[in-house]
């Protein structure tokens, strides 16, 4: 997982104290705490076993909801990250931590997270990690409300993102999707549909960028959808679709919304149910012949309880 990029031999006294400590994490974790801090006295210089032992105390900490004992373990980790360990272990470190905790549902203790982690990286020059942590924050401030705050990410988020001509880089064609992601989740929240269908004119033009299936399933449809990390693309698909049905552009919305479909049901998402939907309702729409559940994707959908409804109307 990590290797020193000095010569010199492992503390083997190190090592031990913190692969007794994790044993113990399961079953006694306050034992397992305590046993870490051993490894924190033990170490002298920053360096390998303590940055490991207090990943581990975070975790447990959370796990416990000691939260302000997390918070503080979390600032001393972050103080590894310019020399005790190698950038690429760093970021690797951190982003597993980011993902752990959002799981929480406390906003102000994600916020205080995030906030800490953006701070720390004003010094380590981490652009990806940077950039993720960023997102993060935006989300969060998606799903408070905090439109004002959210627009301040998003105005960082595109620089990070745009040539010297200040035009889009779209050699960094997937971030700007996900930038764009999050903007249109904004948007549709204050319901502004103007700045919605030039988001979405200009998302569909950035040809460079290989996303994710959410993140398209996102660009071609919209909805309401609480934020969550691995929705980040979930407005895509369905905002164009959406959008077509309003202006009475039936067979672009049928067209987008079957994408946006596809798309979830790649990924696995939920919201492919939700999605089909709306595909029957563009259908129906468009005066059709054509039933949407000959379709190879949608067939296995055709007698879902969810949409059994729906299609008995086809």
């Amino acid at each position: 997982e990590y290797s020193e990029d000095s010569n010199s031999e492992p503390n083997v006294d190190l090592e031990n104290q913190y692969y007794n400590s994790k044993a113990l994490k399961e079953d006694d974790p306050k034992a397992a705490l305590s046993s870490f801090q051993k490894v924190l006295e033990l170490e002298g210089e920053k360096g390998e076993w303590g940055f490991k032992a207090l990943k581990q105390m975070i975790k447990i900490n959370f796990k416990l909801t000691n939260f302000p004992e997390m918070m503080n373990r979390y600032k001393q980790l972050l103080t590894y990250i310019r020399s005790a360990v190698t950038r690429n272990y760093s970021e690797k470190s951190i982003n597993s931590i980011l993902d752990y905790i959002s799981t929480s549902k406390q906003m102000d203790l994600l916020q205080e997270f995030y906030e800490t982690t953006l701070e720390a990286l004003k010094d380590a020059k981490n652009d990806r990690l940077w950039f993720k942590t960023n997102t993060k924050l935006g989300k969060l401030y998606l799903e408070r409300e905090e439109y004002g705050k959210l627009q301040k990410i998003l105005r960082q988020l595109h620089q990070s993102c745009q040539t010297d001509d200040g035009e889009d880089d779209l050699k960094k064609g997937t971030q700007l999707l996900e930038i764009y992601a999050l903007e249109i989740q904004m948007y549709t929240a204050q319901k502004n549909n103007k700045k919605l269908k030039a988001l979405y004119e200009q998302s569909l033009h950035i040809k460079s960028a290989i996303p994710h299936p959410l993140i398209m399933g996102v660009i071609r449809g919209n909805t309401h959808c609480s934020f969550s990390l691995h929705l980040c693309g979930v407005f895509f698909s369905e905002c164009g679709g959406k959008m077509h049905l309003r202006e009475g552009e039936f067979e672009k919305a049928h067209t987008d919304f079957f994408e946006a479909f596809k798309n979830y049901d790649e990924s696995g998402s939920p919201r492919r149910t939700t999605c089909l939907k709306y595909l029957v309702l563009a259908n129906m729409l468009m005066k059709s012949g054509i039933n949407p559940f000959d379709s190879q994707e949608a067939k296995p959908y055709k007698n879902d309880p969810e949409i059994l409804a729906m299609t008995n109307l086809v």
